[in-house]
């Protein structure tokens, strides 16, 4: 039996979407009193926009919050119902997998474990007030008048704060279609010293299942057998669906023009700035007149659910511009719209005003996560709730600050970009944002990051006794590639040639066998025994760390360069204006995002290596060098 309220709490989290979802059970898991406040318990951990958690850099987040012992990798899993590895014919660092869910399963599914989670409390409510004392966040107010104290309060209020949603000229208050927005927060925020913007975002119109024709669109499979998230996984338990593609066309386009002038976007209506990543339809037509379509994807909302969700094609435009669009493309001649996309403005806080813990700097005891540090997508979402309540957790136990380098995590790359440099629109996470993404494959993620969820004790026994399984079997098969030589006699030139391999003039290592372009691990099988008693996550990574050995070598050694200025802490009460040498603007912006080490300085917008020498000669002067 779950024991009553605590009088205070360690932790309070402010909303239920991913970023609280992920936040509350950490907190929990790791022994913290937590109090998770929701304005509706019937939504927690809804998909909020398109039913697909993971995609390229999103994929790889999923596998690091599963690798430091999150749950976003295995409620995907068990939710799953299709899964596709991107990417399959580009290098690993950019593979990544992609899964639809289903909406109703993986909410049953998340408030299955949120309920039944041991140090966690859930209370319907709306937060309308922080309450601080000396200087300090020590809990909040609800709507209903209710007061829960806690050590520690963290906002993860999505789209709701002051959210209004627009379709057509039409527009009113919301967090999104069907619930309420949360207007005082925002307030209360600013009358305790935080800067807050406006950011903008959208969703498609939902379609019913049964007005569609998919027999005139293009089949899209999942993979087979699909490949999970979660390294704890061992199968996936929903039915696999397909997904199915069209595209726009002319008579779309035409009357997608045809409502310009009752665009919320073209008329000025909408203020805040949306995402460039993941533009409308409008915009994308507006913007790309030569382009004659545009795909979109058609996907399930579940394996019963009645409607599907159109991919590709998000809109604020006026209802009935968006049932002509929606009838003039091909196999949705006669869809019916069941719920009208729509673009929604929100509050965030530029995330300069924390620190790289995720902890407010005008109000401690305040953190925040999400969309409400101005971040787009589930994922991004899902990694900072987990990421500022492990570092809620190191207060508590004395431990080091949770601060992975940008080369041991995508999500360090994600939470350094947000508070060193800011955002003025949704972050999006890619790729092409981590500048070591070759040592941040989804395959290694728990090889970077599963020690230290042990360390914080997030990682329970059996996934520690999983993953050092894994390792030791990695190294022994990394030696025994190593070690074993491969001599070409008759027997070895008939395999090597079998499998389209260079046949070697001497005595070599099968390690380099494997460098060479198009030989994969699983076929010298014959050459190195040990390989067949290998799972594939275990021969990927072999194969992988033997084949791009070169790479990583040269991506290390950079790594290791860029960590001595990252070793270079800043006095937290370090006055800039008397650092000699500095500009006006370098002071002004190393005083506004206080950087913790010399590394991160250097990486804030506008600061030279001049600056960073400045900085240099005074920490020498001081004895801090």
């Amino acid at each position: 039996m779950k024991a009553p309220f605590p009088d205070i709490f360690d932790a309070i989290v402010v909303g239920a979407g991913h970023a609280g979802c992920e936040a509350a059970m950490a907190l929990s898991r790791m022994g913290r009193t937590t109090l998770l406040l929701t304005m509706n318990v019937d939504h927690i951990g809804q998909l909020s926009c398109n039913p697909a958690i993971g995609g390229l850099a999103k994929g790889h987040m999923v596998r690091e919050i599963d690798a430091l012992g999150g749950m976003m990798g295995l409620w995907a899993d068990a939710a799953g119902i299709q899964f596709r590895t991107l990417n399959t014919r580009k290098g690993p660092a950019v593979r990544a997998t992609r899964a639809q869910i289903d909406r109703a399963e993986y909410m049953r599914v998340v408030k299955r474990d949120i309920f039944s989670q041991p140090n966690l409390w859930v209370w319907q409510d709306t937060g309308e007030s922080l309450m601080v004392e000396d200087g300090r966040c020590v809990g909040i107010v609800t709507r209903l008048g209710e007061t829960f104290r806690a050590q520690n309060v963290m906002l993860t209020t999505g789209t709701f704060l002051r959210g209004l949603l627009h379709i057509g000229l039409k527009n009113f208050s919301g967090g999104r279609l069907g619930d309420p927005s949360a207007d005082a927060m925002s307030a209360c925020l600013m009358e305790h010293g935080f800067e807050l913007g406006r950011l903008k975002t959208g969703t498609t119109p939902r379609l019913l299942r049964d007005s569609i024709d998919f027999s005139k669109m293009e089949v899209q499979p999942g993979d087979a057998p699909p490949p999970a998230f979660s390294f704890r996984t061992s199968e996936i338990p929903m039915p696999q669906l397909p997904c199915h593609m069209t595209w726009t066309n002319e008579d779309a386009h035409e009357a997608i023009r045809s409502g310009f002038d009752r665009s919320p976007m073209f008329t000025g209506v909408i203020e805040g700035t949306g995402a460039r990543y993941c533009p409308s339809i409008e915009d994308k037509v507006a913007r790309f007149p030569e382009k004659e379509r545009h795909q979109i994807f058609v996907e399930p909302e579940g394996l019963d659910h009645p409607e599907v969700y159109p991919n590709g094609i998000p809109t604020s435009l006026p209802l009935d511009v968006q049932k002509r669009m929606i009838n003039a493309c091909v196999g949705l001649e006669n869809a019916q719209i069941v719920r009208p996309g729509y673009a929604i403005e929100y509050d965030y806080i530029p995330p300069t005003q924390l620190k790289p813990t995720l902890e407010s700097k005008p109000l401690p005891g305040l953190w925040c996560a999400g969309q409400i540090n101005g971040t787009s997508g589930y994922e991004e979402a899902a990694a900072q709730g987990l990421w500022a309540a492990m570092n809620i957790h190191a207060t508590f136990e004395g431990l080091p600050p949770f601060v992975p380098g940008r080369d041991q995590a995508y999500m360090a790359v994600l939470v350094d970009d947000l508070v060193t440099k800011g955002t003025q629109e949704p972050y999006r996470m890619f790729t092409s944002r981590a500048e070591h993404r070759l040592l941040l494959r989804e395959g290694n993620a728990d090889l970077r990051l599963t020690e230290i969820g042990r360390s914080y004790g997030l990682v329970n026994d059996d996934q520690w006794a999983m993953f050092s399984a894994k390792r030791a079997d990695i190294q022994a098969l990394l030696e025994a590639v190593a070690e074993c030589k491969v001599r070409p006699n008759r027997e070895t030139r008939d395999l090597l040639e079998s499998i389209g391999a260079t046949v070697p003039g001497k005595a070599v290592e099968l390690a380099a066998i494997l460098r060479q372009p198009g030989v994969g691990i699983r076929p010298l099988e014959a050459l190195l025994p040990e390989i067949g008693d290998m799972k594939d996550l275990v021969l990927d990574e072999v194969e992988t760390q033997v084949r791009y050995e070169g790479y990583l070598k040269r991506q290390q050694e950079l790594v290791d360069r860029f960590r001595e200025m990252e070793s270079v802490p800043l006095p937290e009460d370090l006055d800039y204006a008397d650092v000699s040498g500095l500009t006006r603007e370098a002071v002004e912006k190393l005083g506004t995002i206080r950087p913790m080490t010399l590394g991160q300085a250097s990486r804030i917008s506008g600061i030279t290596p001049a600056t960073i020498s400045c900085l240099e000669v005074h920490l020498k002067k001081r004895g801090y060098l």
